[in-house]
């Protein structure tokens, strides 16, 4: 029997992937062949029901400390060690033990997971946790770039070389160890590397340097018997060696694992151009006669015959991109910000009850499920949970974007991180620690920002041509300027050939989606919109057709009495009489139109009577008895079987439509009617018109009938509506709509819309409707108004206009930067590029890239 399917205590092995999880939490699982087989998300589960014989046939993927599933998803994918062949993981520490086991990815290279932080294997970038959680004892590392690569403890990527992050996102912003030695290793750099530029500026700083033959220079008035440029070149020496051997040395440990893994990147370009530049030069300083005549200087400084060296050029270069290593992650920091901000709500203490009444603040972490607590004026709920005594109004803005306060009474529901307003509140615990809202919320967020939108792809295209084609650029550069170039030719072609390496940054291009996505989602949850993936937001901006469930979508969802004939039709029996007898009946119907009536006698404070020989007539209503008197509530059939429907004369100046009318009758008598409707959201009627203005098409389909229908969309100026659709045909109008060509988002709450939400390009759910409707949307309003959909499309608008930026500036800055250090100018303006200057603007290119997502945060959205 294959292990990973032997019933066993503890965590469970998802078979696809081979990760932990948890068999009494988890929410994935199925049963195969008689055996119960748990999942750790969706995708694993939809990958196992394909093939399940595949998967179980397929090796068990145990994925330990260090190892880095590429492809962790797909059954059959290998885990790789990071720095395999004996090489150690890129600025990753090495660990004894690991405390780290949560998974981590790059977010660039989908593909890549791994078992807490270190480098991407593909791409060198950090990885960053996968998942975000409120309190964690434990931290995983991933890659912004390359979600896929999950490591235990910090480092590199080791698919990009770019430095992992933490995947999980705590209240209190934790110091970034990665970050801290880049710095560390920048100030000791430009501490060495400055000495080094004013040796190589020469007679720019020191004007009376001058030589005299090949022995001897004065310095003013002092004479050495020495060589200026030996002694010059071993200074150099000197001086470099530290900043480029230990400084760049994360650069070169990067570059050398992205050639094992066959996934070259940014840091195999910087690794090549550095180590060339100093090689050269060490080589030039320690036995510079072997070089040939093409080398030889024409510097006033050196000896004759001696050719160039680059000391301060590499050091130059490493200490440049670690400023830019240190900016673009301190930038990348704050596009955790929004999380973050959304964790600093929840409250570090809750004010339990005891049983005996006593009293007593306990922290957050330890709120059980069942406890009852006090929430005091002006404190925020602790936790999710029912009020069971007390009343008050809770602000839930920072929650739902609701912007009025709600008022809460007994049996009303609460959200843990809202802000109880002057009364008082005891209320029941029920969703604690992972379950609540807000921790659901920081989850899906985190999630979503580690998608990867479809735009990704062409990036991802060009990126794995990129670096390839950035080493052939260079080595034709070289043997051009070495062919054809001026003298000293070789000198010039090294220079050149360094320059286009150097200058050449596939991670603007890497970073320019994922940054915006990460920055986006966050921005998102903000205004109550949930992105649970990033196809969903890039899709949005695309959609012309907008299809809405009626009930609970354009309407409350919760019937509710709107009215009450006033006049008196039976002698003793007012509006209010009526009502009161209708309410009595129905308080043992189960009907929600029934209920509807009971909360409004309740609302009116007017006294029920205890009701008898009730008889509920199915497609009618319901009669009895109620104070003695015969009282009948339902549609006209129910009227007929009353007999109330006899007195013509009476009925033909009162023919009411089946629409919002409940009818009452007592002692056989037509008494009045009770207006029941389901109110429609207020938000629904502005959201139709922002959408008319913004030329989309907006579809109502209910399985109401066309009465009803017609009502809702008069009210709404909807001009086009399906009624009396049955719950599997609404799947069918969306498909019939993708057929015409139309980009369609179905827009749900309940149960039924589920088959629709999944078929349309992206599902919009209700955050007030059902669990089943928010896991088949791609996105969630938490406030369940329409108006959500207004912002979920101008967040789209802004996301995919700053991604597009960002392409553009990475396609721009690299198509111009390459072909400039290659010296495309030269022969028209004598201009060559620097390797010290490609180091600096390639630095500052992915910064940009990053900067520009960040503008993302403060896009307005009403």
């Amino acid at each position: 029997m294959d292990e990973k399917s032997v019933a066993v205590a503890g965590p469970a092995i998802d078979p696809v992937c081979g990760m932990k999880v948890d068999r009494a939490t988890a929410r994935f699982k199925t049963e195969h062949e008689g055996k119960e087989y748990f999942f750790c998300c969706g995708g694993c589960l939809t990958k196992f029901q394909a093939n399940p014989a595949g998967v179980l046939a397929a090796p068990p993927k145990p994925m330990g400390s260090g190892l880095v599933s590429l492809g962790g998803a797909p059954s059959g994918a290998k885990l790789v060690p990071i720095g395999t062949a004996g090489a150690k993981a890129p600025g990753a520490a090495v660990h004894k033990s690991v405390t780290d086991a949560r998974i981590y990815v790059c977010p660039m290279c989908a593909e890549v997971r791994q078992i807490g932080p270190g480098p991407c294997p593909k791409c060198g970038m950090a990885l960053e946790p996968e998942s975000v959680e409120l309190a964690a004892t434990k931290t995983e590392y991933t890659c912004p770039m390359h979600p896929q690569v999950v490591q235990a403890e910090p480092g590199s990527c080791p698919i990009c070389g770019m430095a992992l992050e933490p995947r999980t996102v705590t209240a209190a912003e934790e110091e970034n160890p990665e970050l801290r030695e880049m710095t560390r290793r920048f100030w000791v750099g430009v501490v060495l590397t400055l000495p080094l530029l004013a040796i190589a500026m020469g007679s720019m700083v020191w004007p009376g340097l001058s030589l005299h033959g090949d022995l001897g220079f004065d310095l003013g008035p002092i004479h050495l018997n020495a060589t200026a440029g030996s002694i010059l070149r071993w200074l150099e020496l000197l001086l470099a060696s530290p900043v480029v051997l230990w400084c760049g040395w994360p650069f070169f440990q990067r570059g050398w694992a992205s050639i094992i893994n066959r996934s070259t990147n940014m840091f195999t370009l910087i690794a090549m151009g550095t180590g060339v530049a100093y090689l050269f030069s060490v080589v030039a300083t320690v036995v510079p006669r072997i070089f040939p005549a093409s080398f030889q200087s024409s510097s006033r400084m050196l000896m004759k015959g001696e050719p160039d060296v680059y000391f301060e050029a590499a050091a130059a270069i490493v200490t440049l991109v670690l400023l830019g290593q240190v900016l673009e992650l301190r930038a990348r920091s704050r596009t955790s910000s929004a999380i973050r901000a959304l964790l600093d709500l929840s409250p570090k203490m809750a004010r339990v009850i005891e049983a005996d009444g006593s009293e007593h603040d306990i922290p957050l972490t330890q709120v059980k499920a069942g406890d009852k607590l006090r929430v005091r004026p002006g404190e925020k709920v602790p936790v999710d949970g029912v009020v069971v005594d007390g009343s008050s109004a809770v602000d839930e803005s920072m929650i739902t974007g609701e912007s009025m306060p709600v008022e809460k009474v007994a049996g009303a529901r609460v959200i843990g991180a809202t802000v109880n307003g002057t009364g008082a509140l005891v209320m029941r615990a029920e969703r604690v620690g992972s379950e609540t809202m807000l921790a659901q919320i920081v989850k899906l967020v985190s999630q979503a920002q580690r998608t990867r939108a479809p735009i990704q792809r062409l990036a991802d295209r060009v990126a794995g041509w990129f670096v390839p084609s950035v080493i052939a650029v260079a080595v034709i550069t070289f043997i051009a300027w070495a062919a054809l170039g001026p003298e000293p030719r070789f000198a010039h072609a090294i220079v050149n050939a360094v320059a286009v390496l150097i200058i050449a940054c596939p991670c603007a291009l890497g970073l320019a989606t994922p940054m915006a996505i990460m920055v986006g989602t966050g921005r998102g949850a903000h205004a109550g919109v949930l992105i649970k993936n990033a196809e969903a937001l890039e899709t949005m901006e695309k959609v012309d057709t907008v299809v809405f469930d009626k009930t609970g979508t354009l309407t409350e969802g919760k019937p509710r009495v709107t009215g009450f004939s006033p006049e008196e039709i039976v002698a003793g029996f007012p509006g209010d009489q009526v009502l009161r007898l209708a309410g009595s009946l129905e308080r043992v119907s189960e009907h929600p139109l029934g209920a509807a009536i009971v909360a409004k006698t309740r609302e009116l404070n007017l006294a029920l009577a205890e009701p008898r020989e009730v008889e509920t007539i199915p497609g009618k209503g319901v009669r009895g008895r109620v104070d003695g008197q015969e009282v009948a509530v339902g549609n006209r059939s129910m009227m007929e079987l009353a007999g109330a429907l006899n007195d013509r004369s009476t009925i033909s100046t009162r023919d009411y439509p089946d629409v919002a009318r409940v009818f009452v009758a007592i002692g056989g008598r037509y008494a009045g009617y009770i207006s029941v409707e389901d109110p429609v959201k207020q938000s629904s009627l502005s959201a139709i018109q922002e959408l008319k203005r913004a030329e989309i098409r907006s579809v109502m389909v209910t399985g109401d009938n066309q009465s009803v229908a017609r009502m809702i969309a008069d009210v709404l100026d909807l001009e086009e509506f399906r009624a009396e659709v049955l719950p599997g045909q609404k799947a069918e109008i969306v498909a019939e709509l993708q057929k015409q060509g139309r980009v369609v988002a179905m827009a749900g709450d309940g149960i039924n819309d589920a088959p629709a939400l999944a078929q349309a390009d992206v599902g919009i759910a209700m955050g007030t409707g059902t669990d089943i409707a928010m896991e088949s949307g791609g996105i969630t309003l938490l406030k369940g108004d329409l108006e959500g959909i207004v912002r979920a499309r101008k967040l789209s608008q802004a996301t995919m206009r700053n991604i597009r930026q960002n392409l553009f500036f990475a396609f721009i800055y690299n198509s111009i930067g390459v072909p400039i250090a290659a010296g495309v100018l030269y022969p028209f303006f004598g201009l060559l590029l620097s390797p010290i200057l490609a180091a600096a603007a390639m630095s500052f290119s992915s910064v940009s890239v990053i900067t520009n997502s960040l503008r993302l945060r403060n896009v307005k959205l009403d």
